[in-house]
């Protein structure tokens, strides 16, 4: 899955905060809520669509399941 440009709820661009959070949650080991007031996200509807897509962390780097599943062997 891709990040949504937008969220879905209220139209907010929310893409462009999102490699942030990842870095600051899933390596730096953050509050996600601190990490989410910060990059101002303030509306229940985009930290929701930010909280809940799906990462993963493999070999020190965190990774969507797209980059996992485009590659080809």
């Amino acid at each position: 899955m891709i990040i949504p440009v937008r969220c879905f709820t209220c139209g907010k661009v929310i893409a462009s905060a999102f490699e942030e959070y990842k870095k600051r949650v899933y390596i730096d080991g953050e509050d996600p809520k601190k990490v989410l007031d910060e990059l101002n996200i303030k509306r229940y509807c985009c930290r929701r669509t930010i909280i809940s897509h799906p990462v993963f962390i493999k070999d020190g780097e965190v990774k969507e399941y797209i980059d996992e599943a485009a590659q080809y062997e």
